[in-house]
């Protein structure tokens, strides 16, 4: 699979031959300056909760694309409300099938509101299956023996972790979450962005290693393959 990072946490993945973009917040992080939002492909987004550093930019790229943007309840209206014609609800437990494959949403343990302040629904994570293999995208989180249940649905290939800490798992835990989820392969997002969540990237990858683990942490703009 192609995963191309767009910083913070945003980033796609091209699965079953669509592109998949998820919590895009690009035109108001100044370390994506040079990302234009105007070239991202997308044929789905995929948000995981209400905070404006996950969806600022959810229906511009929406309306250009005509993406399905898929979230829980809360959002979905939200979405349509804003003038979004292609939006999917998907709430956590719950599963849906898709051109590409399956996906199962899943609990996250954070927080979430509107740019307003009101109530967006809970945070959620997506587990995809796919022909081109699978993968756990957690959104914002804590570590939380939920995701323990997550090998008994999918064996997962990759999978992509908040690790900034302050407001998300940190390293620590983002390592414990990995073994929780049986996977060796992590791309770590939801970090350096803000003052409060940097790190030291080297430090970091390290840390990863001593548990036997790879963590990947793309350039903004810059495309891995897993």
């Amino acid at each position: 699979m192609k995963i191309t990072y767009y910083g913070h946490s945003c980033f796609s993945v091209l699965a079953g031959g669509k592109h998949i973009l998820f919590d895009p917040f690009i035109s108001g992080n100044e370390l994506a300056k040079d990302i234009n939002i105007d070239e991202i492909k997308a044929d789905y987004i995929f948000v995981s909760h209400g905070h404006f550093d996950h969806m600022l930019d959810v229906v511009a790229i929406a309306n250009r694309t005509g993406a399905l943007v898929v979230g829980i309840w809360e959002l979905y209206d939200y979405f349509s409300k804003q003038g979004v014609k292609n939006v999917h609800p998907l709430n956590p437990g719950g599963k849906a099938t898709f051109d590409f494959g399956i996906v199962k949403a899943v609990i996250a343990q954070h927080s979430s509101s509107l740019p307003d302040g009101s109530y967006a629904g809970v945070p959620s994570g997506f587990v995809f299956k796919t022909d081109s293999g699978n993968f756990y995208y957690s959104g914002d989180t804590a570590l939380t023996l939920d995701m323990t249940l997550i090998p008994k649905w999918a064996d997962l290939d990759f999978a992509v972790f908040p690790i900034g800490d302050m407001l998300t798992m940190g390293i620590e835990d983002a390592i414990e979450a990995a073994q929780f989820v049986k996977v060796k392969k992590i791309i770590g997002v939801h970090y350096d962005t803000f003052g409060f969540i940097k790190i030291d990237k080297a430090d970091a990858i390290q840390e990863f290693e001593k548990s036997d683990l790879t963590l990947y942490l793309p350039q903004i703009g810059e495309s891995i393959d897993i």
